[in-house]
């Protein structure tokens, strides 16, 4: 039997919101699920105006990037949706994939889709999605198409 992956879920949101952050975080976690994933705990994390670079703020990050190593989870999942450079920062903190809330939706379906059409719509919604999250990735996947090429040619 496979070991299924091991999910921290992150809400964020206003004092004012904490039913509806609630709420929103037990969606999370039946979608979750639902995925193949275990939930093996949740954050709230309470501001007023999301961090542009972190959205839950950098303290809090580094908080749930150290649990997530002592719970050895595969995965953090955002309620709300990440920005790219939100992404990037949080990546390079935490050791494991960060995901949010519409890339966990598209993975349910690509994993569910039947007909060759419906794998293809999913596939693509996926790219678009995933397109501006490749910001700042250039240079690192230049330098891989680059060394490819240089070993091809010798």
């Amino acid at each position: 039997m496979l070991e299924r992956e091991k999910a921290i879920l992150v809400g964020t949101g206003s004092k004012r919101n904490e039913a509806e952050i609630t709420s929103t975080l037990e969606e999370l976690a039946r979608l979750a699920e639902t995925s193949g994933a275990e939930v093996a705990g949740k954050v709230i994390q309470f501001r007023d105006r999301p961090d542009p670079a972190w959205l839950i703020g950098h303290g809090k990050a580094q908080e749930i990037a150290e649990w997530a190593e002592q719970a050895e989870a595969d995965l953090v999942i955002f309620d709300q949706e990440l920005s790219p450079a939100q992404i990037c920062n949080l990546e390079l903190l935490f050791p494991c994939k960060v995901i949010d809330r519409t890339q966990l939706i598209l993975d349910i379906f690509a994993g569910r889709a039947q007909t060759r059409e419906g794998r293809i719509q999913v596939e693509l919604a996926q790219l678009n999605y995933l397109l501006p999250r490749l910001q700042g990735r250039g240079k690192e996947l230049s330098r891989l198409g680059g060394r490819h090429r240089h070993a091809r040619s010798r």
